[in-house]
């Protein structure tokens, strides 16, 4: 938002700097930066009035004009804008003056005619960035006097970023009444009579939800003057807010709204009905904006309407057909209060861009509607003229009133500093907030409507904090008990589980629980998603239900930086819908693309596969790595003979496996990148590691080697070759796998190395020979497996 200095000192004037304005606003919290209204002021510009123009005797687009400068004789000053005609108000650049872009104005000869100085369009003085003819001033302007004094162009800017729990702030009214708070001065509110009502016509007004619009007023003001003009005084002071005018009429609702806060609507009284309604929008309802852009409202969107159907969103932005022009002889001006959570989104969800629904979406005073009808009726009389009706209204005048229950000794252990009741009373009674003592050091606090962010002691206990001042609260250390926490041997952290990855070259990203619908779809074809009610950006509208779309995003973006070997994971919250109801699952998940090793010079290097990912995800296990198995499975985004489903015992716990080709193609990405994700829950928990005692006997190793279908997991090998052994099997691992004519090619040789050892005896060749002939005998029974001779 941006505020004229000048109009915030009519308001709130302090003995101050603007300078020192804006600190002590930023250590009150609040985010602004201070520039100058115009970056170099005009000199030597005046007000003229163009009291003769005739046409150049030598070209047919050029006027030569006399200019009354209030010198003793008019000047002569040649001009080709289109707009320049007796009568006319308009910047004058004389002789000598130089002009904001470093022109500087002498004498001239154009076409064989003198001139002795400009005529100035808006664009000249750096008040727009583009214009169609010469800058028009009011007729009211008094010729000779400076154009820096007549506009007040010695001023300066308040840029502010107004946080979402200080929308009270989004007007002068409202920033005024923090200056004065702040700086401990009295408010100049400005006399804003009510006007005076001479008719009798009224509309009859609804209201269908009083939760989602507690108060409706508007009244109808007619006999308009139709070419009436915006005073130049307005027009400045919106510029300077970064408002364009557009018309009288909704100028002076955009003034009210910057000034009060309050937003307004203007609907042509001869476009609508003799019924408002404020209702939600209906199913196959249509409505043209003023943008011209026809929006469907499917969503139950709260309109304002009349028995023929919508006239404008609600809190957002009226019609097209119902919007004031040119030829507006009577209106129906409409000043509401519409609930945050019923406007919210509204305007993202439709691409709108609207000042009246930043504001309803923060929360606009409940009180505020009947001053600020008041006062844009006002202006609009002073303007335009006409006749003021009654005012409609329907809901409650004032909103019911909000007390809290403060406690003293409450302030002084959150802030660690004791401040004075009798200087909490004072600083709270400078926000408009009275205060009534209780049993003991309790106060009872009534907050005045505007401040609808005030809802809990704490938020009362921060106000005084503020405006006691922030650098005024000594440091001093935070005294606490605390005890440490009892770490548990069978559960390990999050963090441990990232300083495994960490350690064996991984890096961690951090990217938004929100994502694109079409990657997501892609990536985890087979779970709904969950959209989000009001995304921020369309390639943010659904809840992530893994973590592989932020992950593939990161890679694509360091691919295209040249960084083309990643190895990177992600720890986050994942979201899918359970009987109706949304489920949160915290999981690890990670990405390798790239060559296997980093570039060097003694080893050959090849692109990551299956089982390099394999070993780092099985070095997240630790000790409890034997209870994992890893079964061949289809999952819809992963490579149907490239995957395979991580269970811990009988319990799925993750998936592991190369991005499917479809997807590839459909996120048209360079190649297939390695995939895996964990749930956090099921893995986190490990064997208490359980001391014993060494063989004192030595150990005895037999090799086999056996045939099996190309099919058969080396996995379902090793699980067989275990049951089958009984207790003195210590251990058994493949080390040796073959695929040759000499096999067939649905066949492969398997080695297996078994390793036997027992506690109280050394084996005997028989005991190994019956174990290693048990092995075999079951997995020709199970596998079908053959000896490799």
């Amino acid at each position: 938002m941006r505020l004229s200095e000048t109009w915030l000192r009519e308001w709130v004037n302090p003995p101050a700097t603007i300078e020192e304005i804006a600190q002590r606003l930023v250590m009150g919290g609040l985010e602004l930066e201070i520039e100058p209204a115009l970056d170099t002021l005009p000199q030597g510009v005046v007000v003229g009035r163009i009291i003769a123009a005739e046409k150049h005797p030598q070209a047919d687009r050029l006027q030569v004009c006399r200019v009354d400068v209030g010198q003793a004789e008019p000047l002569q000053i040649v001009c080709g804008a289109p707009n320049a005609r007796v009568g006319l108000n308009a910047p004058c650049a004389t002789v000598g003056a130089r002009l904001p872009g470093g022109m500087q104005i002498t004498q001239a000869k154009l076409r064989g005619v003198d001139s002795f100085g400009m005529l100035c369009s808006a664009k000249e003085l750096a008040l727009s960035d583009k214009s169609d003819g010469l800058l028009e001033l009011d007729a009211s302007a008094k010729p000779g006097q400076p154009i820096g004094d007549y506009l007040k162009l010695d001023d300066h800017i308040l840029n502010l970023e107004i946080t979402p729990n200080r929308g009270d702030c989004l007007s002068v009214m409202g920033l005024a009444r923090d200056v004065a708070a702040l700086f401990g001065v009295n408010m100049k509110r400005p006399n804003l009579p009510p006007a005076v009502v001479v008719g009798d016509r009224m509309l009859k007004v609804e209201i269908e939800d009083a939760e989602t619009c507690p108060s409706y007023a508007g009244r109808i003001i007619s006999k308009l003057n139709a070419k009436a003009r915006t005073p130049d005084w307005m027009r400045e002071r919106l510029r300077r807010s970064g408002l364009r005018c557009i018309h009288p009429l909704v100028d002076v609702t955009n003034y009210v709204m910057l000034e009060l806060g309050q937003p307004l609507h203007a609907f042509d009284r001869d476009k609508i009905g003799n019924t408002i309604r404020v209702r939600r929008a209906r199913p196959g309802e249509q409505l043209k904006m003023l943008t011209g852009e026809t929006v469907a409202l499917e969503r139950g969107e709260l309109l304002i309407a009349d028995d023929d159907g919508p006239l404008a969103l609600a809190g957002v932005m009226g019609g097209m057909d119902s919007g004031v022009t040119e030829a507006t002889t009577s209106v129906f001006l409409e000043s509401a209060c519409f609930a945050p959570t019923a406007i919210a989104g509204t305007a993202r969800r439709h691409k709108l861009v609207s000042d009246a629904a930043f504001r309803f979406e923060r929360g606009v005073d409940p009180g505020l509607q009947r001053i600020a009808l008041d006062r844009a009726t006002q202006l609009i009389i002073d303007i335009c003229g006409g006749e003021v009706h009654p005012v409609s209204q329907a809901g409650r005048n004032q909103p019911d009133p909000v007390s809290i229950r403060l406690r003293h000794a409450r302030m002084t252990q959150l802030l660690g500093h004791e401040i004075p009741r009798r200087e909490v009373e004072q600083l709270l009674g400078r926000l408009g907030i009275t205060t009534r003592n209780e049993i003991g050091d309790t106060w009872l606090c009534r907050i005045p409507s505007h401040r609808y962010d005030l809802r809990l002691e704490v938020d009362l206990i921060e106000e005084v904090a503020r405006l006691h001042g922030y650098d005024r609260i000594p440091a001093r250390p935070y005294l606490a008990a605390l005890a440490p926490s009892r770490p548990q041997e069978g559960r390990r952290t999050l963090a441990s589980a990232r300083s495994t990855l960490v350690a064996r070259g991984w890096q961690e990203i951090v990217s938004l629980a929100f994502t694109d619908p079409r990657s997501q779809a892609a990536l985890d074809p087979q779970t709904p998603s969950i959209a989000v009610d009001n995304p921020i950006a369309a390639t943010q509208s659904v809840m992530r239900t893994n973590l592989w779309p932020g992950l593939v995003g990161a890679w694509l973006h360091n691919r295209q930086r040249q960084v083309a070997r990643v190895r990177l994971f992600e720890t986050g919250v994942c979201f899918a819908l359970q009987d109706g109801a949304a489920v949160e699952t915290l999981r690890i998940a990670g990405l390798a693309a790239g060559d296997a090793f980093a570039e060097q010079w003694g080893k050959k290097n090849r692109p990551v596969d299956f089982y390099d990912l394999k070993a780092d995800v099985s070095a997240l296990f630790g000790a409890a790595v034997d209870e994992y198995r890893y079964v061949a499975a289809a999952h819809g985004a992963l490579h149907p003979g490239r995957s395979a489903r991580i269970l811990r015992g009988e319990v799925a716990v993750g998936w592991i496996g190369e991005l499917h080709p479809c997807a590839v193609r459909a996120l048209d990405l360079p190649e297939a990148p390695l995939l895996f994700e964990l749930d956090w829950t099921p893995i986190r928990d490990l064997a208490v590691p359980r001391a014993r005692a060494l063989s004192e006997f030595p150990s005895s190793r037999r090799d086999i080697a056996v045939i099996v279908d190309e099919r058969v997991p080396a996995q379902a090998l090793l699980d067989c070759a275990r049951k089958a052994a009984g207790p003195l099997l210590q251990n058994v691992f493949v080390f040796d796998v073959y695929r040759g004519e000499s096999i067939g090619d649905a066949c492969k040789s398997i080695a297996l190395g078994l390793i036997f050892n027992d506690y109280s005896r050394t084996l005997t060749v028989d005991d190994i020979d019956a174990a290693t002939q048990g092995i075999m005998q079951a997995l020709s029974k199970e596998l079908a497996a053959t000896i490799r001779q």
